[in-house]
């Protein structure tokens, strides 16, 4: 099923993200993490993508698992910096031959060791140019983009952000994600520009449970995110407790996506980090709230 089907729906829902093993040493570990995360029946699944394609069959690998094996609609994401073309459109037959559906298409974070290299004879510089590949190959996909609700890291300014997202959405994207946020009134601020520059497409709130006082650096390092003090108390308080941080940041992000519900959103994404307690406990959380 396509997950713009999906998203025309006015029921309440949460999709979850998985990734997939970086080595074969793991692959039945992380495989089991993601059917017991599919056993819970999310809306949809994404499964993500190493840098420079570096998992790229297991992504396929675990994304059909969970659709043939557990019904549950699932997401691939494909990025595209530093790949070649040919690279490129061999992935994306491995994702029409695998039965895939849905196709998140990202640029990706520059591999290490290329950040300050010349850009300019690169296939793809941007997301944008890999939606349109997408678009064009005659596989029908459904193509989703990604969004930052404040600002991504790379753009000198908001509206010229903005201006990037409509382009992506006129080449094909069908919905967006956002990058996680902690503050929900930069989301709506956000939905309500985006609205005056004609992007119309369902925005999926992307929402990640700190359960770990160490990720708090790292999330925000990989996102820009800002850090409402009301988080950041609560990271002081709990964060040297493993048991209470991780009752705390799962208890923060079902409040995110109850008041994101209760102001007319009806879809959440939960980068759910291959943890089903965690997945498991936010549905808990919301169990009569879903139905």
């Amino acid at each position: 099923m396509k997950i713009s089907e999906l998203l025309s729906s006015d029921k309440l829902s949460l999709s979850f993200e998985v990734f997939p093993p970086k080595t074969e040493s793991n692959y039945d570990s992380v495989k089991h993490a993601t059917e017991e995360i599919a056993k819970l029946h999310p809306s949809f699944m994404s499964v993500t993508y190493g840098a420079g394609g570096g998992t790229s069959k297991y992504t396929l690998d675990i994304a059909k698992n969970i659709k043939e094996q557990y019904g549950v609609p699932s997401l691939a994401h494909l990025t595209c910096v530093s790949s070649t073309k040919e690279t490129v459109r061999a992935r994306i037959e491995d994702i029409k031959a695998a039965g895939i559906q849905n196709v998140m298409a990202l640029r990706g974070d520059i591999p290490r060791g290329l950040e300050d290299a010349d850009r300019s004879a690169w296939d793809y510089k941007h997301a944008v140019e890999l939606v349109r590949e997408l678009a064009e190959c005659g596989a029908d996909f459904c193509i989703g983009g990604a969004c930052y609700p404040e600002i991504h890291p790379e753009s000198r300014s908001q509206r010229e952000d903005i201006l990037y997202l409509k382009e992506k959405v006129d080449a094909g994207c069908s919905f967006l994600t956002t990058q996680m946020f902690f503050d929900n009134n930069l989301l709506y601020n956000f939905l309500y520009k985006i609205r005056e520059y004609g992007i119309t497409v369902p925005v999926i709130p992307g929402i990640m449970p700190i359960t770990n006082g160490n990720q708090v650096e790292r999330a925000v390092k990989l996102s820009g995110s800002f850090v409402p003090q009301r988080f950041k108390s609560l990271v002081d308080k709990f964060g040297t407790s493993p048991a209470a941080m991780k009752q705390a940041g799962i208890a923060y992000a079902t409040d995110q996506i109850i008041d994101l519900f209760a102001n007319g959103i009806s879809h959440v994404h939960v980068y759910s980090m291959n943890k089903p307690d965690v997945a498991k406990a936010i549905l808990d959380n919301l169990s009569d709230i879903l139905g």
